[in-house]
């Protein structure tokens, strides 16, 4: 079986695997404890803190360790939100932020918090100009992903931390799909925050975290004596080192994007010339190098991702906490695409393990996949 989804998640690489077991053998105590086994988990704790702020370009102390991409985003925005001072109690956040982060804007909407959704254009870039207007004086918290784990479109994060900046608010920035596929620098993008998810690059589950730029000042969302008081709970010290050796293995991350953005042209040149009427959202605008979101005439991608695995490939129909295939992407519905095509939406995200002979044989496939597909079955909800 050939993986071809690797935005949903990557491999653990075998360096990831062998610091993992040889730490919980010989470090497996609780770095808090002020014994010498507690020292010794310390010790590793703040290596890996180091190798995170060396990789990303920020200081040890501006990286905040948590369970993932998902908390690190609360802990921002709530966060913020809670240390904003007077008179700046509205959030803004993007239409086609990840669907998990589009359930924190509702859960505070449904609190009282004002929130504001930014727009996106047909092809799924940011709107601007609407971010213009509703950046203001009263929003507290801007929060934005630097590209999207769908279509793989880039935002415009640098014009919206001007923008932020100008109305003196905080830029929380989700870098989840962004940080181990192009090349970043905390100070770069002049964000306040930045969270991104471990398991994105090679790394393992379990470990994340927010970079909260020296002087941003935070109300932690879960109270405790860890990481300097901003996250509360023990760290989780096999998988922090985990993700701490995946980031160091990153090397040249520009040769890589090259790598893989000359793989997914050879995919998409195939799949435009040898299945009827396909469609790749976001082409037109600049993308992550190793993802393609499409739609192959009107076949549910319930169809097409069934016929791609009897072929022996393994893709999805979008973010893999909301690809049931029941409801159009969310993403593609704020583009305003038709539920009848979104609902035909198909990813196909490569990564590091991708090889030129994984993508030939996928093309070799294309015969058979089209053989194999019904003479018409709309895409339907």
């Amino acid at each position: 079986m050939i993986y071809l989804d690797h935005h949903a998640t990557t491999p653990p690489s075998p360096a990831v695997i062998e610091a993992m077991g040889a730490l919980m053998v010989t470090t497996w105590a609780n770095a808090s404890s002020q014994h010498a086994f507690g020292q010794a988990a310390r010790q590793a704790l703040s290596g890996a803190r180091a190798t995170v702020a060396r990789v990303l370009g920020c200081k040890p102390a501006e990286v905040v360790f948590t369970s993932g991409a998902t908390e690190a985003n609360h802990l921002a925005v709530r966060g913020l939100l809670g240390a904003a001072p007077a008179g700046r109690s509205r959030v803004v956040f993007s239409a086609v932020e990840h669907s998990g982060h589009l359930k924190l804007a509702q859960a505070l909407a449904e609190a009282g918090v004002p929130v504001d959704v930014l727009p996106v254009t047909a092809e799924g870039g940011l709107d601007l100009a609407a971010a213009a207007r509703l950046i203001g004086p009263d929003v507290a918290v801007v929060s934005l992903m630097a590209a999207n784990n769908e279509t793989g479109v880039l935002m415009p994060v640098a014009e919206v931390a001007a923008l932020a900046r100008a109305a003196g608010a905080r830029l929380h920035v989700d870098a989840t799909q962004w940080i181990g596929k192009q090349p970043f620098d905390f100070g770069a993008w002049g964000a306040d925050a930045v969270s991104f998810s471990g398991h994105k690059f090679n790394g393992p589950k379990g470990a994340g975290a927010l970079l909260l730029r020296q002087g941003a000042t935070l109300r932690p969302t879960v109270p405790g004596s860890q990481e300097r008081g901003r996250r509360g709970g023990t760290e989780n010290l096999p998988a922090i080192v985990g993700m701490a050796t995946a980031l160091a293995a990153l090397g040249d991350l520009g040769s890589e994007a090259s790598r893989l953005a000359a793989l997914r042209d050879r995919l998409e040149a195939a799949l435009l010339t040898g299945l009827p009427d396909v469609h790749v959202w976001g082409r037109g605008l600049p993308r992550l190098p190793g993802v393609s979101f499409l739609r192959v005439g009107m076949w549910s991608a319930d169809v097409l991702l069934n016929r791609l695995e009897r072929l022996g490939f393994a893709a999805s129909s979008g973010a893999a906490c909301s690809s049931s295939g029941s409801e159009p992407s969310h993403v593609l519905t704020a583009m305003g695409v038709p539920p009848e095509e979104a609902l035909g939406a198909v990813r196909l995200s490569l990564g590091r393990t991708t090889t030129d002979a994984d993508i030939e044989a996928l093309v070799a496939a294309l015969p058979a996949l089209r053989s194999l597909l019904p003479s018409a079955e709309p895409a339907t909800a």
